[in-house]
């Protein structure tokens, strides 16, 4: 039963109206007039019409009444050869001259039954930029609701300019849903109802079982959430376009209600107050109780423990499951991954964001390779790293367990999504992500996916989506709540988040990473490793940013043949000042510098020290390889050269959590305290102690005799 909605209280004032009606509820599935629907709409408008109410309606229907008498006309007088030949597609606009015609004979038939006098208005696009036009439609109109006439609208394709009807969107208005909303703006309605074949805006496409209805739309909070399924199945619009003319008429100032044209009385209920449909209304975000940052945190935590209670085997399916729900939705992940990328490129972001921003063919399915993997090592949670006999009959056990609440701000690479959700399960931690808006679309869907494989039992709040830039400063400040920050992003990001919150900051501000090439190096492997280093992805923060030379090299033509290799496969090149001099490239201002692209610094030095210096100066403590046969001087570079990652004829490439077996990584670390590198379901533990006695008490240590005697590991 529909209850009265306080939040509907604006419809006494009421008293004109815009009701838009689309193709899918004027038509049957088959094309043919859905007339027992027309019917019943026809009636409530007649009742309401009859209280005082004034309504103008807005049909969308004479296009597909067209193409289905036309294609009728055409069997008639078609030959059996005819039939035979491939049918070309009727013409659109031919299509709506015929059924403008017959559509409105349809609604003078049925509302002459019923004692109501309509009239026909066909508009063009064209029509409202004429201020003349505007001014004469509005005395027209209201003329026509003096003596109770009902106007009828309906775009005039068949003149239309547009290239083809449900094709061109472009204009003032570019469907009868904008023509809707653009109606009630220019008529002064006190309200716009858009009819559809469901009962209103869902979370989901609405066949899903997880969708659900949305009875007000906030847009701060609703935006991000909502997975549009497909545009209508007749019609040029659809649920997208219903939300877009809402939403515009809600900022103006008139409040608009989607609901059902199929049900019987949908539109005397919403003017009844009852709670049925979904409302857009230029202060809903008032009415509305938001979740606060304190809020989301504590239910993270809360479901976090949840997760820690269930069985081994059980956390393992929630993977299993994410895994299988991130393949099983991969086309609809694609979709709005690509608006991601194609807003981001229209909005002019550097090419390094916009790799990283994309999702590649195939990444999903080895997303969901590294999750299997992941659910499949050994479980983590409850692990006994130590026990010890304090005493006869005491015993002291130190075991792993999560950290807690995690908050993750990333920016571009909505795959980190995916990694750190997955690592938090894994490790029974409670999880905020805050992504950058430029994957907003992107990070929303991957997040709805995963979040409907979380059991009830657990709680889908286990991972709350951040969703406004305004709420990070509170969230920075929850250091009762949140246990870890781990910012990944740019060096900005993360010194503004180190500076801004009291709470543990793990992560690493720049990728500054160096390949020295010693005197001692096979070239042929120190082309290979510089090479792939520098261009297998040029964005990731494990690239190459800085080439190393011993001096030797620079004398006996080496140096030349890996600047040639570089600048053949299309690296730009900066110098420090020794190589700049001797190459004749530009000299760079700065050596702790992230391109982040095809770009890279080149430096001669004198030996493996020097390097070693060097990456101490300028580097970020991050990855840094040695290319030499020279064993001595390879240990003296592995020894020293303090970064998280040191690698001896290894591309730095390889500094990854999923290279390193560890299933995903929620970022790398160049910090000294908890987590070093790639950190993976490790780096988000932490340890506790369980002691199990019998009855003991300290009493001043008085007949307490203690061995502290190392005991066997035991599961």
């Amino acid at each position: 039963m529909d209850s009265t909605d306080s939040s509907r209280a604006f419809v006494k004032d009421v008293k004109r109206l815009v009701v838009k009606v689309g193709t899918a509820v004027v038509t049957r599935s088959d094309g043919r007039l859905a007339l027992g629907r027309l019917g019943a709409l026809l009636e409530q408008l007649k009742e309401l019409n009859s209280q005082g109410f004034e309504i103008i309606l807005v049909s969308s229907g004479a296009v597909g009444v067209g193409r289905q008498r036309l294609r009728y006309r055409k069997l008639v007088n078609s030959s059996l050869a005819d039939l035979q030949k491939p049918q070309n597609e009727l013409d659109g606009k031919a299509c709506a001259a015929v059924g403008q015609s017959s559509l409105m004979a349809l609604y003078d038939t049925l509302f002459s039954q019923l004692d109501v006098t309509s009239s026909q208005l066909l508009v063009t696009d064209s029509d409202f930029r004429d201020e003349d036009f505007r001014k004469q439609l509005y005395d027209t109109v209201q003329s026509l609701l003096d003596l109770r006439v009902i106007p009828i609208f309906n775009e005039n394709d068949a003149v239309s300019t547009r290239k083809a009807p449900y094709e061109d969107s472009s204009g003032i208005f570019w469907d009868n849903d904008s023509l809707a909303g653009l109606l009630a703006l220019e008529l002064k309605a006190d309200l716009l109802v858009l009819l559809s074949d469901v009962e209103g805006l869902y979370s989901g496409p609405p066949s899903e079982p997880n969708s659900k209805l949305i009875h007000t739309y906030i847009r701060a909070k609703h935006q991000a959430e909502i997975t549009f399924g497909d545009k209508s199945r007749v019609g040029r619009g659809g649920m997208t376009a219903k939300v877009n003319a809402a939403y515009c008429a809600a900022c103006a100032g008139i409040p608009v209600v989607i609901t059902s044209g199929f049900a019987m009385d949908s539109i005397i209920k919403v003017l009844e107050g009852k709670r049925v449909g979904t409302l857009f209304h230029r202060d809903a975000h008032l009415w509305v109780k938001q979740v606060g940052a304190r809020e989301m945190a504590v239910a993270a935590r809360e479901s976090s423990r949840r997760l820690q209670a269930l069985q081994s085997q059980d956390r393992r399916k929630i993977l299993l499951d994410v895994a299988d729900a991130l393949e099983a939705n991969e086309s609809l992940i694609k979709v709005e991954n690509e608006a991601d990328v194609a807003a981001a490129q229209e909005a002019g972001y550097a090419k390094s964001l916009v790799s990283r921003l994309a999702l590649k063919p195939g990444k999903i399915s080895s997303l969901a390779k590294s999750i299997r993997i992941l659910a499949d090592m050994e479980e983590p949670i409850g692990q006994i790293l130590k026990r010890t006999e304090l005493a006869d009959g005491l015993i002291l056990e130190k075991t792993s367990c999560p950290l807690g609440v995690l908050l993750i701000v990333f920016e571009s690479r909505p795959d980190a999504l995916v990694q750190i959700a997955s690592l938090a399960i894994r490790s029974g931690n409670g999880l905020l992500l805050k992504g950058g808006k430029e994957a907003m679309r992107s990070n929303a869907i991957l997040h709805k996916v995963i979040t409907s494989a979380i059991p009830d039992t657990v709680g889908e709040k286990l991972i709350g989506l951040v969703t406004s830039r305004e709420e990070i400063p509170d969230l920075l400040k929850l250091d009762d709540v949140i246990d870890l920050v781990i910012p990944r992003g740019s060096n900005k990001l993360v010194s503004q988040i180190k500076e801004s919150t009291k709470i543990p900051v793990l992560g690493h501000a720049d990728g500054i990473c160096h390949v020295y090439v010693d005197k001692s190096a096979n070239l042929d492997v120190a082309k290979n490793i510089v090479i792939d280093a520098k261009i297998d992805y040029p964005a990731a923060c494990n690239a190459m940013e800085t080439l190393l030379v011993h001096k030797d090299l620079a004398c006996n033509g080496a140096l030349n043949e890996l600047v040639v290799e570089l600048q053949h496969e299309g690296v730009g090149l900066f110098g420090g000042p020794r190589a700049s001099k001797l190459l004749q490239i530009p000299e760079t201002r700065l050596f702790h510098h992230e391109y982040n692209s095809m770009v890279c610094t080149v430096e001669i030095v004198d030996d493996v020290r020097a390097a070693i210096d060097h990456i101490h100066q300028h580097g970020s403590a991050h990855t840094d390889c040695i290319v030499a046969e020279d064993q001595k001087v390879a240990e003296t570079f592995l020894c020293q050269v303090d970064s998280a990652a040191v690698f001896h004829n290894a591309s730095t490439r390889f500094c990854d959590g999923a290279r390193f077996g560890l299933g995903a990584e929620v970022g790398i670390s160049t910090s000294r305290i908890h987590a070093r590198g790639p950190v993976g379901v490790e780096g988000l533990l932490t340890t506790r102690w369980i002691l199990r006695g019998n009855g003991h008490v300290v009493d001043g240590d008085q007949g307490v005799v203690y061995t502290h005697k190392n005991l066997a590991l035991q599961s």
